[in-house]
């Protein structure tokens, strides 16, 4: 009875012994944690304010511990000299946690030439409509199809109009009559109200003889765009007949990003190279920067105007444009990346002497090749924080650093 007894108590007191044994050899072999490690190594003049997540910046603790949203332990905050002059303090050993890089304010220009892509169009403001001034019956049509090319004065449409018939022979009548002045004027006003001009006038009193026929020509080179008629058609009076459009300049559609739109000016010149026309550069120059930012590219267009003598360019062709301007007086510049928008204020951190960091408002510019033109708030050779330095905005905010300095 003794024995059976004896072999439970045994076996618990083993059981208590390698508990004991195994605690006391992790705390002597353990790491320090983290939280503690931090702790441990806290400057003796500095006073712990809270624990924090760097990654959570908002959340304070009040002692070390794990953090309950990332793997990793919990950083402490110092009071530390550098907040009151308006700047948060940032260990070393920290800056190389949340990976804190630095960038020096420089002093120079942005590229004198940037390049954009683009299609070609037709210049609208080359673009003739031929309407019929006249009820009538379409008699010969010498173009038949749309992209038909027209030169200068070529016969495009033959009508036969019925009202000009009786109009044409009553001036006849009356120009044959004697001190005629004032009815002659009359008939030619009627001949005018039917729909014939000053040349088909002209040509009427010239000949003598009833012209039946209108003939339209081609007032530009070009090609034909539209066609809506075709022998023996009937056409109303104001019916657009066909449309062309000229060949000697044509538009060139571009696309630039919001910040390059502020370096471009109406006038300025351009040359563009054409994919389909390798070898070749065409000329021209900025028509207008058009009021319409895309929603998905945030890219607005520039409209250019290309001289195309030849008549190689045509609709739909892909193009490279280079935009030249004169360089201009030396600027600050700063990685574009420093940069922090806000809303309402546009900011950059300083890197200060000793590991402090001040946030300070600046006034940008232009931006191009991930670079950002500062017009105020830095001075050539100062540092700004181009990476992580939105964890260190956050602090800051936390520590009223911000408003303090928004205050008046």
């Amino acid at each position: 009875m003794k024995t059976r007894l004896l072999f439970p108590v045994l076996a618990i007191a083993a059981s208590a012994l390698g508990t004991g044994l195994y605690q006391l050899g992790k705390h002597q072999s353990m790491p320090m944690p983290a939280a503690a490690s931090a702790v441990a190594d806290k400057p003796a003049d500095k006073k712990v304010l809270y624990w924090h997540d760097p990654m959570v910046p908002g959340q304070k603790f009040d002692k070390p511990g794990p953090s309950p949203f990332m793997d990793m332990a919990l950083v402490p905050v110092y009071a530390d000299a550098g907040s009151d002059e308006g700047g948060v303090a940032v260990s070393s050993r920290m800056q190389q946690s949340l990976g804190v890089r630095t960038a020096l304010v420089t002093s120079g220009t942005l590229p004198a030439t940037f390049a954009a892509v683009g299609t070609i169009a037709w210049n609208e403001r080359d673009m003739v409509v031929l309407q019929a001034r006249a009820n009538g019956f379409v008699e010969r049509v010498p173009v038949r199809a749309v992209l038909d090319p027209v030169r200068q004065g070529q016969t495009l449409v033959e009508l036969t109009v019925p009202d000009w018939i009786a109009a044409q022979e009553d001036f006849l009548t009356v120009q044959r009559l004697p001190d005629n002045a004032q009815l002659l004027e009359g008939a030619r006003q009627r001949m005018v109200l039917v729909g014939m001009d000053e040349t088909q006038i002209a040509q009427v009193a010239r000949s003598g003889k009833v012209q039946a026929r209108m003939t339209l020509r081609a007032p530009v080179n070009g090609v034909i765009t539209e066609l809506s008629i075709r022998p023996g058609s009937t056409v109303m009076a104001g019916a657009a007949l066909l449309r062309i459009n000229g060949t000697g300049t044509v538009w060139l559609q571009a696309e630039l990003p919001e910040s390059l739109v502020a370096r471009v000016t109406p006038g300025m010149a351009v040359t563009a190279q054409i994919a389909a026309l390798p070898g070749k550069t065409f000329s021209g120059w900025v028509d207008a920067i058009l009021p319409d930012v895309s929603t998905v590219t945030r890219t607005l267009k520039v409209r250019i105007e290309l001289a195309n003598p030849a008549g190689l360019l045509a609709p739909g062709m892909f193009a490279t444009v280079q935009f030249s301007m004169p360089t201009g007086a030396p600027v600050l510049l700063i990685p574009t990346e420093a940069v922090i928008r806000t809303g309402t204020r546009t900011v950059v951190m300083l890197a200060n002497d000793g590991g402090t960091f001040t946030p300070a408002d600046i006034t940008t510019g232009a931006e191009d090749n991930g670079r950002t033109v500062v017009l105020t708030g830095l001075k050539a050779g100062q540092k700004v924080v181009s990476s992580g330095q939105f964890l260190i905005d956050s602090d800051a905010s936390l520590k009223g650093i911000t408003s303090r300095m928004s205050a008046p």
